[in-house]
């Protein structure tokens, strides 16, 4: 018979529906904000077990690791822990983590679609439900109440709880380990409405899609994505030796952006020279996308993230009426663009950011089938080197594909429990 404690070590199980006072998390304060190594600590917190009615409570099986930490971490662009006090949690306290998988332990009064014992998976769109602008039928994920959790509200997954709100919680495909289950659902629904969320430019049969990073926890979903919606995705990648690995998830051909230098800030067009300098360079990399393609065609799509440095160039390369989707700033938030080429060829710069349910729903049906590989990364994270995990994508030395770190589960490789 197991015994009630107070707190339980990290990969000890409580009993079923006992909620101890304690908890271990990964704690970020203000006194510590800086690079992930620093702050990141582990601490004894409170299980938050006061819950609003539509609320779950979830024991954290595994937990994924994603940049928007990284920045929570650093305190910039904003002080997560002030956006949290803003919203009425009076925590000094952060609680990141936007990607889970785990066990519903406890419910709020009014919570229908899961129950105790719920084998789970977590999307990160928060909202109020009664918000004026989601009951007049606008999209919650644009709702002036919409928070990512685990980055702007508090209590996410990297802690043996985490509290969440019920339409968040999705069935865990069985096939699946704790681990995998946990790494793909933020990049990958993120993805999922960047390439099928704005009409008329969804993947359509035979569409070119340039997928930036596509090595990455957002490239891999978005070649996947592309590829089961009849597109041809075309990856850029930082190396040769990840060419294979963008090939075996569905990409058409691979492009190396070290082998081109006009990277950055577009220049002034009044300066000629250095313009010209970059328009050479922008145009050897669209001759790159025909050489990877096999033909002349331009992208339809461009899958943007990494912002600054590139979006002169993907808004060149993008074919006439096309759309260059962007939902991140990797390289920096200033993004110049030559007019000329976005209103004479028609066309579009759009924003994404994240999903709603239905398009979250959508993409974690395609896990559930079998249809998207979840990509872990080949290197799965302990609780006690989350900091660690952050700080590797902090210094761009993380590995290919989605990072996890157990949490609750007490060994990898369990689809249950053991």
């Amino acid at each position: 018979m197991l015994v009630k404690k107070d707190i339980y070590e990290i990969g000890e199980l409580p009993p079923a529906g006992h909620i101890p006072k304690y908890m271990y998390a990964q704690v970020i304060r203000r006194e510590r904000f800086g690079e992930p190594t620093k702050g990141f600590q582990v601490e004894k917190i409170e299980v938050p077990r006061d819950l609003k009615p539509d609320e779950v409570l979830v024991l954290v099986m595994a937990a994924g690791i994603n940049y928007n930490n990284v920045w929570a971490s650093l305190g910039v662009p904003v002080d997560v822990i002030s956006v949290q006090q803003r919203d009425g949690d009076p925590s000094d306290f952060h609680i990141g983590g936007s990607d889970a998988s785990g066990i519903v332990w406890a419910v709020g009064s009014e919570v229908r679609n899961v129950k105790e014992g719920d084998h789970v998976v977590i999307h990160c769109g928060m909202w109020d439900s009664n918000d004026p602008y989601i009951k007049a039928g606008g999209d919650p994920i644009m709702a002036p109440s919409a928070r990512i959790w685990g980055y702007e509200t508090n209590w996410g997954s990297f802690a043996q709880f985490c509290k969440v709100q019920a339409h968040q919680c999705m069935p865990k495909a069985p096939h699946l380990t704790w681990e995998e289950a946990a790494a793909p659902t933020l990049v990958g629904a993120t993805a999922y409405r960047m390439l099928l969320g704005w009409p008329p430019h969804t993947v359509q049969e035979g569409d070119v899609v340039l997928v930036w990073g596509g090595a990455g926890g957002l490239g891999t979903m978005g070649i996947q994505i592309t590829k089961v919606f009849g597109g041809i995705p075309i990856a850029v990648v930082s190396s040769e030796d990840k060419f294979a690995y963008c090939m075996k998830l569905g990409a058409k051909g691979c492009i190396n952006r070290k082998k081109f230098d006009h990277w950055g800030m577009l220049p002034h067009w009044t300066d000629r020279e250095a313009y010209n300098r970059w328009l050479e360079g922008a145009r050897a990399f669209g001759r790159a996308i025909w050489d990877a393609l096999g033909d002349r065609r331009n992208p339809r799509i461009v899958y943007e993230h990494p912002g600054e440095d590139t979006i002169p160039t993907s808004i060149f390369v993008c074919d006439t009426g096309g759309m260059v989707v962007i939902c991140a700033g990797t390289t920096g938030y200033n993004a110049v663009v030559d007019l000329r080429y976005l209103w004479m060829r028609q066309k579009r710069f759009q924003g994404s950011h994240f999903a709603n349910d239905e398009q979250a729903y959508a993409f974690n049906q395609l896990v559930i089938e079998g249809k998207i590989d979840p990509c872990m990364s080949s290197r799965l994270f302990k609780f006690e080197e989350i900091g660690l995990a952050h700080q590797l994508m902090y210094e761009n030395r993380h590995p290919e594909g989605n990072m996890v770190a157990l949490v609750s589960a007490p060994r990898p490789g369990l689809k249950g429990l053991p």
